[in-house]
């Protein structure tokens, strides 16, 4: 508690400022990586396991193991397998759902992000900021002080002006270095899901050709 009481004296309203940053930042960090582990930690061998049986034919096991509506590829499969149950739709009306659903997904994940880039860019400049109007004090008090200068109180004004250059730095780069691995899950999540989408409509396909060249070979026998 002393130190921070130090750091607002010393850094005045700029460091305040940029303390407050890093609680915000802090709280989305927590926030953001208790979802990515819930979405990455649950389901993932479920969904290789529904894919395959989706590939096989068994949409009925595939949905099963596809339950798991807190997963945005488990929910995109389940809901994919029952829009193709639904003869009323045409396959651009399912595909037009499915990429909404998807959309609404990597929405939600990337919620957020956008606070951390803001303050890995802010941070460092508002600190630089805080630095110049400590600077420009230091100086106006030597030249204040003309020939009676004391390097100590002048080395404790620059030291006082360089910290809000170190607090903005010390709150900017692990929100830049968490956003960009946020960012980077978000991409490979989105990722997976095109392709999981691309697996199961070409399955559908796949067993829609089967199933209409076995109708005509059995109205023939």
């Amino acid at each position: 508690m002393a130190s921070i009481n130090m750091f607002l004296e010393a850094g005045g309203p700029v460091v305040a400022i940029l303390l407050a940053f890093s609680v915000v930042a802090v709280t989305v960090i927590a926030i953001k990586l208790w979802q990515f582990w819930s979405v990455r930690g649950t389901g993932n061998q479920s969904i290789r396991l529904a894919l395959e049986h989706i590939e096989s034919g068994d949409r009925a096991q595939a949905l099963l193991l596809a339950g798991d509506r807190s997963n945005p590829r488990a929910d995109i499969i389940a809901r994919s397998l029952r829009l193709l149950e639904k003869p009323h739709l045409s396959q651009e009306e399912i595909q037009a759902e499915i990429t909404r659903a998807a959309r609404a997904h990597i929405a939600s994940l990337g919620s957020q992000l956008r606070i951390l880039e803001v303050i890995a860019v802010v941070a460092p400049l508002l600190g630089l900021f805080g630095t110049v109007l400590g600077m420009i004090a230091a100086f106006q008090a030597m030249a204040a002080a003309g020939s009676q200068v004391n390097p100590a109180v002048l080395s404790s004004g620059i030291w006082e002006a360089l910290l809000t250059t170190a607090v903005g730095l010390a709150v900017a780069i692990p929100a830049s270095l968490f956003n960009s691995g946020f960012e980077r899950f978000v991409e490979n999540t989105a990722a997976q899901m095109s392709d999981d989408i691309g697996r199961i409509f070409t399955a559908h396909a796949e067993h829609r050709s089967g199933e209409a060249r076995k109708g005509p070979a059995i109205h023939k026998a």
